[in-house]
């Protein structure tokens, strides 16, 4: 995927969960109690601090941290009007297809190149976005290791292919190969009722803990497994809206937007002191 590996590859290692680490979903989960939590991150993009690189500090930058793009379309330094805007407390992520052909899009970081900005080691990471329509599009928001010098760990919270309407993707990967080591990566599929992931906002949240590794939608567990050694490390967010991934975008909308309501982060209370 990111790293080398096209989605229709990767559906096939995720539906046969081949390479997944030991663990296994629990049966029986309950619905996320985030009186349990506090809050140690909130983006709720009633503005956009953003810069292409880091400059000036800000809180996001518009490009993966090790510069590297994936998919069919470009993610383009901000400029006014482009390829962010935030209304009322939304962030719009819009790609669209330029004179040349070009497909220009959006991605946004909170750590830069030099590993400033928010990470967090553990924790409950949770996007709340509307999902734009049509095939060729590519929205996602994910989670990659602070630490990638031995190896990179990255946490798809939430994968979607315009092409299949009514599902959506969630996984795991952990990228040895560079050094020279073997990758491990696993994930689930779910089955949503056909479109809802377009007419509506929905969440989407994982809790890294030191045990466990927990997958959720509108805060309703879904999938988890046993949490490897490479996540115990901080995490920081990404989220964007790519193209492709080894599907045609010659039927993608132009433009396509994601939309995003909020990005938040958690840690778990003590005990003695959740509700």
């Amino acid at each position: 995927m990111r790293y080398g590996i096209s989605s229709k590859a990767l559906g096939l290692l995720i539906v046969l969960g081949l390479g997944a680490l030991p663990g296994q979903p629990s049966v029986a989960q309950q619905p996320l109690n985030i009186n349990a939590y506090q809050l140690t991150f909130e983006e709720s993009f009633d503005s956009l601090d953003v810069s292409a690189w880091g400059e000036r500090s800000s809180r996001w930058i518009a490009h993966t941290p090790w510069n590297g793009d994936f998919g069919d379309a470009r993610f383009t330094d901000p400029a006014p009007g482009f390829p962010f805007t935030t209304d009322q407390g939304i962030l719009k992520i819009e790609a669209r297809k330029e004179a040349d052909g070009t497909w220009r899009s959006g991605l946004l970081s909170s750590v830069n190149p030099k590993g400033e900005g928010f990470s967090q080691q553990f924790g409950y990471f949770e996007a709340r976005m509307k999902l734009p329509p049509g095939k060729g599009v590519w929205p996602a928001f994910w989670l990659i290791g602070l630490d990638r010098s031995k190896y990179t760990s990255e946490i798809d919270v939430l994968e979607y292919y315009g092409r299949a309407p009514y599902e959506f993707s969630m996984g795991f990967h952990i990228w040895r190969q560079s050094q020279g080591g073997q990758n491990s990566t696993g994930g689930h599929w779910q089955t949503v009722q056909d479109g809802i992931l377009n007419s509506e906002y929905h969440t989407y949240g994982v809790d890294i803990q030191a045990d466990k590794t927990s997958f959720y939608l509108d805060r309703q567990f879904i999938w988890s497994f046993d949490t490897p050694k490479e996540f115990h490390m901080p995490f920081y967010p990404l989220v964007n809206l790519a193209l492709g991934s080894g599907w045609p975008i010659d039927e993608t909308p132009n433009p396509s937007i994601l939309l995003v309501d909020y990005i938040h982060v958690y840690q778990r209370k003590p005990t003695d002191a959740a509700n």
